[in-house]
């Protein structure tokens, strides 16, 4: 079979397959209608349905069309006034952002969030004040109090010299003629 010959017949339930062994058999339409589709249907149903579908098709055929001319209609007056895809797609995000917030599954999570928020902030104060109390106990304690003792003879040992008028401090490395550079790096 010579397939640039061929006649392709668009009825065959064998469309698109280029088998030499395979003929298109074309579909009677007469003996197809003949055999109803579905038992306990008369002749009369059958012909009153296939009516009423071909009437609802032509319909939705019709509707398409009717849709496509009002959608060219629409982008044209969005044309002339200006309106770009990005200026429908701000309004579709911004309305439908309004749309969530007066959602009840909105309002409930915002209250929700709302009361957590207020539970957490009094959590955490209580447990400042408690910390707060705690280094105020400890600063009072017999522990700290000897520590602060230390820290501050420390600092009166290094300072003292300082506070006496005695700006030249023992060199670290024993000699007590040379002072320390002003010009340090550390």
């Amino acid at each position: 079979m010579d397939s640039a010959g061929q006649d392709i017949n668009l009825n065959s339930p064998n469309k698109g397959l280029l088998s030499d062994s395979m003929t298109d058999v074309p579909v009677d339409t007469a003996v197809a209608a003949q055999t109803p589709a579905v038992e306990g249907l008369t002749e009369a149903e059958e012909e009153e349905l296939r009516a009423e579908l071909a009437k609802v098709e032509e319909e939705i055929v019709t509707l398409r069309q009717v849709l496509a001319a009002k959608e060219r209609h629409c982008a044209e007056l969005k044309r002339k006034l200006g309106l770009s895809a990005l200026e429908g797609l701000k309004q579709n995000l911004s309305r439908s952002w309004h749309d969530v917030q007066v959602s009840n599954a909105y309002k409930k999570t915002q209250e929700t969030l709302s009361q957590a928020g207020q539970k957490t902030s009094a959590a955490l104060s209580t447990v400042g004040s408690a910390i707060s109390r705690k280094l105020g106990d400890m600063r009072n304690s017999a522990t700290f109090k000897s520590f602060e003792d230390r820290v501050g003879n420390i600092k009166s040992k290094v300072v003292g010299g300082r506070e006496n008028g005695t700006e030249n401090l023992p060199s670290p490395t024993g000699s007590g003629a040379k002072p320390l550079p002003d010009h340090t790096p550390f």
